[in-house]
């Protein structure tokens, strides 16, 4: 069963909420980071991303930059920009985007709930982009980013949390995406208790995104004890911060694809090899967004197409049924010639928050064809990590992105 436990919360003064929240980290390359933090010193990027305090010949992963970062950070406490909450509390995050909002609860995981496939997971990690959060929350002794976690819904917990939300909250902005904030603590005794209680009926969680980050704070964790090695497992460095939210509110965007070059053919050519497994219908000028599973958009020579996957290649396999896995081994794959979409450089990925008019603009630039997919679902997410299996790469894209800097959890005292 889950463990799910309230902590001691560093966190914005309430003035300067809107101003430190900030986008996660990895959404930046670092002429974007810099630009995003311009007239902002308190962002929580400046921390996230210290290279941004550096002239471009500082190298994105110095030493300096993850001591500046903690000096940031240790300045910023110090001047009161944050604000430290006594005692152990849990956390209310709504996040609110064209309408639709999902709730989630600020808590902490634990790290052998991870080890253990408590909390289950459904991506690889590569030990390269986790050795750059791995030193930051080590630098800092602070998880900042918080990984994005769900469960199946439960009722009681739900009403909870609805009684919870009509209180006022202690943070309520817009970000400059148009995304609407809101924050709750909860400091009841008997509504931590209850939570608590609830997450530990639930006999899994799963990641929904920060699959790196969440493989960084448990190695960051684990290696704390290998430090302590009289550790009692009650230890801050033994939980890592996350937001965990109901699998019935969650929103999973389309991720779509862009291809270079139709692989030596020309379009008859292409067309034809795509019919062996895709029934094809000309769609003309205008953006086509799949309408159920099974069915992919294709921009290609300024015209939309609609592909639908044929009975025979279908499956209920939780992997091999995904439209992504699909359209990778019977088009990308066997037509295109992308083998390995991690590291074609023929392939990229475009997440579907930028719309089909970007898929267009990057044909009409750099690309030759474009592929728009029907969003993975929450349920085919959590029946691949209950496999014990992996999605491919790209398979999902939520929004909202969870702020960086709202919340803080400070591992070694």
């Amino acid at each position: 069963m889950a463990v799910v436990k309230p902590f001691i919360c560093i966190r914005p003064a309430k003035e300067n909420a809107a101003k430190v929240a900030a986008l996660p980290y990895d959404v930046y390359n670092r002429k974007e980071a810099c630009a995003a933090v311009a007239g902002n010193p308190i962002s929580f990027l400046n921390i996230d991303r210290a290279e941004t305090q550096f002239s471009d010949d500082v190298d994105t992963y110095a030493d300096c930059v993850y001591e500046k970062a903690r000096e940031l950070l240790d300045t910023q406490i110090a001047e009161g920009v944050y604000v430290t909450d006594a005692g152990d509390h849990y956390y209310l995050y709504e996040l609110t985007m064209d309408g639709n909002s999902q709730t989630g609860v600020v808590a902490c995981a634990s790290i052998d709930d991870y080890r253990n496939n408590v909390i289950k997971k459904h991506e690889n990690t590569r030990a390269d982009k986790e050795e750059d959060r791995i030193r930051h929350v080590d630098t800092c002794s602070m998880q900042t980013g918080p990984i994005f976690l769900a469960y199946r819904a439960k009722e009681e917990l739900q009403n909870k949390i609805g009684e919870i939300k009509t209180q006022t909250p202690v943070y309520d902005f817009v970000s400059e995406d148009g995304i609407e904030h809101r924050v709750w603590v909860i400091s009841e005794a008997a509504d931590v208790a209850m939570i608590e209680e609830a997450f530990a009926k639930i006999p899994a969680i799963y990641i929904a995104d920060g699959h790196h980050r969440c493989a960084s704070a448990v190695k960051v964790g684990l290696k704390r004890r290998e430090q302590h090695p009289d550790y009692t497992g009650e230890e801050e460095f033994n939980y890592f911060l996350s937001v965990i939210f109901p699998d019935e509110e969650l929103q999973i965007l389309d991720y779509n694809r862009v291809v270079k070059d139709l692989n030596g053919m020309d379009v008859d050519a292409f067309l034809a090899a795509i019919e062996e497994h895709f029934m094809i219908e000309k769609k003309g000028r205008i953006p086509y967004r799949p309408e159920k599973k099974g069915a992919f958009g294709m921009f290609l020579e300024d015209e939309w197409y609609c592909l639908t996957a044929k009975k025979e290649i279908r499956s209920e396999d939780a992997v091999e049924g995904l439209d992504v896995s699909l359209l990778q081994n019977y088009l990308l794959n066997p037509v295109l010639g992308i083998e390995d979409p991690k590291t074609d450089k023929r392939i990229d990925f475009v997440g579907g928050i930028r719309g089909l008019a970007e898929l267009e603009r990057r044909v009409h630039t750099d690309m030759k064809v474009a592929f728009s997919m029907y969003p993975t679902s929450i349920g085919e997410l959590f029946a691949v990590a209950d496999a014990g299996r992996l999605m491919p790469p790209k398979s999902t894209w939520f929004e909202p992105k969870l702020r960086s800097g709202l919340f803080l959890h400070e591992i070694e005292r």
